[in-house]
């Protein structure tokens, strides 16, 4: 496992990271640390053969968790079908977001592997949704975190303190523009279960809902 800081002198860590995979191959684990907004360098880093990014200043139960998460991924891989493959045929899942382009491609994205996607233009209408449909009806919510008349956080928050049978464990995952940890623990704070940056990226996306759908069933 290699940890190499963003913003350095004559070489910065993409690069470092670029030249460091070209030597190693894919099976070294390589985690870019900085104490900037990287939702800007995220694709750039993909490509660079980066595993994973972390916001500084770094604490023993983020590090741990990081570390958890990159080797535990590797466990997976294997298990994981590719992109192509996934298939939620006869899955459902309500998606909350009030921009109607996003809402369109999302929609295109999910129902393109199988999902039946029910929409909801704001928090309230996700919430009357969840809240009217009957035990297992949603294998999963898609919030997003910015909406009018409620926001995903309250919306997700209210979701957990439902009466319905499965308001504690569906998953919910939020959708946000921003990815500072300061966002991500607010997400977890109000009962979420992981954490989407947009513009979201199809595989991650089939990949987080495949992990809570399947994986976390076994």
């Amino acid at each position: 496992m290699i940890l190499i800081d963003w913003k350095m002198p004559e070489m910065d860590g993409l690069e470092t990271a670029r030249r460091i995979r070209s030597i190693v191959g894919p099976e070294v684990t390589i985690i870019i640390m900085t104490a900037y907004d990287w939702v800007s360098i995220e694709h750039e880093a993909k490509l660079a053969g980066v595993n994973l990014l972390m916001s500084k200043p770094m604490f023993k139960s983020a590090l741990v968790s990081a570390f958890t998460k990159a080797l535990g991924e590797k466990e997976e891989e294997a298990r994981r079908p590719d992109t192509e493959d996934y298939d939620f045929t006869g899955r459902r899942v309500l998606l909350a977001e009030d921009n109607a382009i996003n809402t369109e491609v999302a929609v295109m994205l999910l129902e393109s592997k199988g999902f039946v996607v029910d929409t909801a233009e704001n928090g309230l209408r996700a919430l009357e949704l969840f809240s009217k449909s009957p035990t297992g009806y949603y294998d999963a919510i898609l919030m997003d975190i910015r909406m009018p008349l409620m926001d995903g956080l309250t919306a997700a928050a209210n979701i957990r303190h439902l009466s319905n049978q499965d308001a504690g464990t569906i998953p919910i995952i939020a959708m946000t523009a921003n990815a500072f940890d300061e966002d991500i623990e607010k997400s977890r704070a109000a009962g979420m279960d992981a954490h989407l940056a947009k513009p979201i990226d199809p595989g991650r996306m089939y990949q987080t809902l495949y992990d809570f759908i399947y994986m976390a069933s076994e």
